[in-house]
């Protein structure tokens, strides 16, 4: 399992992707499965996984170099191991510039959007002959080289949420703070609906000027309280007392870790219906897609009477870790199966 060289695993504050594979990685070593992962060396995933890593604390911010030396020194390690691996899993897409040497079925699951981040990488897609994973259907759909990708949703283990009463007196935004997130529109919201908000996240070192311009102001209304970046138990202790979560994103986010976070503490999630939006707010039971801020700030005023017990049901069935990780499994028994067909009919010819 290939992690980035940014965020330890798993990640104390900021960091979806080190999240999921924290879960990834827990889930497979307690089924069984012998796990080495390449991560910062600063992580902790317990004595059952095999830690590697290029750099002992994360590099921040991200920066491309640093991410192919993690990645290549992960697939030299993975070349020297006598031991050999059935299935590497890469996170980051550095990897894919390594993937005709590894010997193995290489999955990479994709993180990102349709971006620049797609746009520079393009080429690197066509020609690698890596098992891709989307993580949602509207991510398959907006880039062309998933099409035939398996969409796999993330998952979380619901022992780490607990179903929360929503007695905080606030709805609650938590994420990054860039214009595509939306939180100065969340803050419209809750202010038009008269509830006060607390936004938990910081802005990256891209958005300082969004925020100064966007954010500083509304901060300066007494209904409006940052609380910084959380993590661990007080993110879970967050979404749990927060009335709902407000999601009004501007982008087409491939998944938004945030809403099963909050649905699994029963907190319904208020978004706009970008990106992954659709697949996954069910509405009325999960929460409910709004057409703009004063449709968000009318289904706030009206969040009392929601059903938060049903809303966390409702994401057992949907959103954990044990999900996630068993459709991993039958990928990896797929794709090494397939590649023990190709050796088969190899020796055959």
């Amino acid at each position: 399992m290939i992690s980035t060289p940014f965020v330890p695993v798993p990640p104390p504050r900021y960091g979806g992707t080190e999240l999921i594979v924290a879960e990834l990685v827990t889930g497979l070593a307690a089924a069984g499965h012998e796990v080495t992962l390449f991560a910062t060396g600063d992580s902790r995933v317990g004595e059952s996984v095999s830690l590697r890593a290029r750099f002992e604390r994360p590099r921040w911010p991200p920066e491309p170099y640093v991410e192919l030396a993690h990645a290549g020194f992960a697939v030299e390690e993975i070349l020297a191991d006598p031991r050999g691996f059935d299935v590497v899993h890469a996170h980051v897409p550095s990897a894919l510039a390594f993937a005709r040497l590894v010997d193995a079925p290489l999955v990479y699951t994709v993180h990102h959007d349709d971006g620049e981040d797609y746009e520079r990488l393009q080429s690197l897609y066509r020609r690698c002959c890596a098992h891709f994973v989307a993580i949602s259907a509207r991510q398959r759909e907006l880039m062309d080289e998933l099409g035939a990708a398996r969409v796999i949703h993330h998952g979380l283990d619901p022992a780490c949420h607990r179903l929360g009463a929503g007695d905080g007196g606030y709805c609650a935004f938590l994420g990054r703070f860039s214009r595509e997130k939306g939180p100065h529109v969340a803050v419209d919201a809750a202010r038009a609906a008269g509830v006060p908000i607390r936004l938990a996240g910081a802005p990256h070192w891209r958005d300082y000027e969004y925020f100064e311009r966007e954010i500083g102001a509304r901060l300066c209304k007494s209904d409006v309280v940052a609380v910084g970046e959380v993590g661990g138990r007080d993110k879970c202790d967050f979404l749990a007392h927060a009335c709902a979560l407000l999601f009004p994103i501007d982008w087409e986010e491939p998944f938004g870790l945030v809403m099963i976070e909050a649905m699994l503490s029963g907190t319904p999630v208020l978004a706009f219906a970008r990106g992954s939006v659709p697949e996954i707010v069910e509405d009325g039971v999960t929460g409910f897609i709004c057409r703009d801020v004063d449709d968000m700030a009318a289904r706030l005023r009206a969040i009392g009477s929601f059903d938060r017990a049903a809303c966390r049901r409702r994401a057992l069935e949907r959103w954990t870790a044990a999900r996630m990780v068993q459709q991993y499994v039958a990928l990896y028994e797929s794709v090494t199966a397939w590649v023990g067909d190709v050796r088969a009919a190899d020796t055959v010819a």
